[in-house]
């Protein structure tokens, strides 16, 4: 049996304008929600993660405290627990699966927390990377139901050299003989090993690189790092659904919706979260820049870059207590304000 929830959403129109006749939200919670249930925290998962890969940070005294919150990872369309390529019912198939926006994402985000939990106003949206997107998409759409958020190592919106990154990505995996033009017909294992080497050299920074800090991490040579690590990343997940996930990442925009009509400036300006924007100071698609020019338009915004080599991994320290210490400070931070 699953050893998480599953909230289905009922016939449910996508911006694109088509119907999914059941898509399912896939979620986990951690500690309690309290009386007045004030102390609600939203924490989505990244790109090519389930919940499993994420809730490492929620522990007592960890970065997220379940003693003292309550904490909900909604697991991202495409993610092959909610609906995805890999589990959706027809009429739908792989090779007919409708695209997800962020959007879409929170829009059923904000479902889950009204009518399953009864939360009206969330003191927390924290996310990492595609997390990070989706957090901000909380703010702008629901600019009143939004107290705090925390966007590490993401953007309001995807940066076109960042879709220069995601479409060399694309090409590496889509170049295996197993994809026919609109889905795979068997596991590509030769695209998915060669998409963990093209990541590896995007998500670490040069500096983890030269300093060979994966030796610390437990890697006997650079070699066993990239099969260990990124290989094995991307290699226990269903290709489809890397794909769905990376056209969510390419048209990320907070104000791509009615609610402010592509007015990107108008769309920071309505969030009223306190919120930090920590990027990696190494990350190289997630720039520090990118997270600068939306400091310009954010009302009650902070610019908190984190001095590390991790590059885009900084953000998700698994194996880092440096970053991670980083984080907690950013938490208890937003928290106490």
């Amino acid at each position: 049996m699953a050893d998480y929830h599953t909230f289905p959403l009922g016939p449910t129109v996508l911006q694109s304008g088509l119907t999914v006749p059941n898509p399912v939200l896939a979620y986990q919670t951690y500690g309690a929600l309290n009386a007045d249930k004030s102390n609600a925290v939203v924490y989505p998962t990244s790109y090519g993660a389930q919940h499993y890969d994420i809730e490492w940070l929620i522990r007592p005294g960890g970065i997220l405290d379940p003693e003292t919150h309550f904490i909900v990872i909604p697991n991202m369309f495409g993610s092959g627990l909610s609906t995805s390529p890999s589990n959706i019912e027809p009429p739908h198939s792989k090779a007919r699966y409708p695209n997800f926006t962020a959007y879409d994402n929170v829009q059923a985000q904000r479902r889950l927390m009204t009518e399953v939990f009864g939360v009206d106003r969330i003191a927390l949206v924290y996310g990492w990377s595609m997390g990070a997107q989706q957090a901000m998409h909380w703010g702008a759409l629901f600019p009143d139901k939004v107290e705090r958020i925390l966007a590490i190592c993401g953007s309001a919106k995807t940066a076109p050299h960042n879709k220069v990154f995601l479409e060399g990505v694309k090409a590496t995996l889509t170049a295996d003989p197993a994809w026919c033009g609109t889905h795979f017909t068997a596991k590509p294992e030769t695209g998915l090993r060669a998409m963990g080497r093209v990541y590896a050299g995007w998500g670490m920074s040069q500096e983890f690189y030269r300093d060979e800090v994966w030796e610390p991490a437990g890697f006997s040579s650079l070699e066993d790092y990239l099969v260990r690590s990124w290989e094995w990343n991307f290699l226990r997940r269903d290709a489809d659904n890397l794909l769905a996930m990376l056209w969510t990442w390419m048209n990320a925009d907070i104000s791509a919706n009615t609610l402010y009509q592509g007015d990107f400036a108008r769309a920071l300006g309505a969030i009223q979260a306190k919120t930090i924007l920590m990027p990696s100071e190494t990350d190289l698609y997630f720039r520090v820049e990118d997270n600068r020019r939306e400091l310009a338009h954010l009302p009650n915004a902070e610019l908190r870059p984190m001095p590390s080599i991790w590059g885009h991994r900084a953000g998700n320290p698994t194996d880092n207590p440096a970053d991670e210490a980083f984080i907690r400070q950013a938490v208890q931070d937003l928290l106490s304000s």
